[in-house]
């Protein structure tokens, strides 16, 4: 059992073990409201910072966006390393990661009136599909689906940071953060990745209820799936800008 989320690991599971008291197993229902909770906290955050943008306080927004990342990124490790944090650290990383988002949406909002919206609806959207046909047995999470969106998912975070370090040196890879027809297509294959890292999370949280991870383990559950769907969102965000921009 093994996802392509560097949350999702199968090894996560195996170091929690099973719990023998059945009251306080991890739940599809306890992961699921977990999750609800997440969302909650990303939204207030994220308003917070996008009422900053579009009100008298820009730099503070910005100072803020920038303290969401890094500290996002921060309460990610430790939720990866520490599981059993999880239960503080998930709630953390919602709240960090919507200061960010909401800032960063109000920003791209400000220049293409209507894309934060529009990205929040894709997203959601190809959340539910995905629950759909993973519920419906459409779409199997089999040892070479999980090998394929693995690589996958692995190249493009290998592109993405060549991207990134490249940058710091002052060369830019164009492709990539095009508006053209090639950077559109790209932006396509990353949010179709994405999309299918849903599939491997769905099966996760389904093993390790079947397993009786322990309770705590639905807080990383929820965790791993935000992480998802805010990369997902993301990606819808850049498209929608990008063909914005092309008008």
């Amino acid at each position: 059992m093994r996802s392509s989320n560097p949350a999702m690991t199968g090894k996560i599971f195996e170091k929690a073990g099973t719990t023998p008291d059945g009251s306080s197993t991890m739940t599809i229902n306890g992961t699921i409201n977990r999750i609800g909770l997440m969302l909650l906290l990303v939204i207030a955050a994220a308003a917070y910072t996008w009422n900053m943008v579009m009100g008298a306080d820009p730099g503070r927004a910005g100072t803020l966006a920038m303290v969401g990342a890094i500290g996002g990124f921060i309460m990610a490790l430790i939720t990866i390393f520490r599981p059993k944090s999880s239960a503080i650290t998930a709630p953390v990383y919602a709240i960090l990661e919507g200061l960010f988002l909401g800032a960063i949406s109000a920003i791209i909002n400000a220049k293409y009136p209507g894309v934060a919206f529009q990205a929040v609806l894709l997203t959601i959207g190809t959340l539910f599909t995905m629950l759909f046909l993973y519920r419906s047995g459409h779409i199997r999470a089999t040892p070479r689906f999980r090998r394929g969106v693995m690589m996958a998912t692995g190249a493009v975070f290998f592109a993405y940071l060549m991207s990134w370090i490249m940058g710091l040196l002052g060369m830019q890879v164009g492709f990539i953060h095009s508006a053209g027809p090639l950077g559109i297509l790209i932006n396509l294959v990353i949010i179709v990745i994405a999309a299918l890292n849903l599939i491997m999370d769905f099966d996760f949280i389904e093993k390790g209820s079947q397993m009786g991870a322990p309770k705590y383990m639905e807080w990383y559950g929820a965790f791993g799936l935000m992480v998802t769907l805010i990369w997902l969102y993301i990606e819808f965000l850049r498209l929608l800008s990008r063909f914005s921009g092309r008008d």
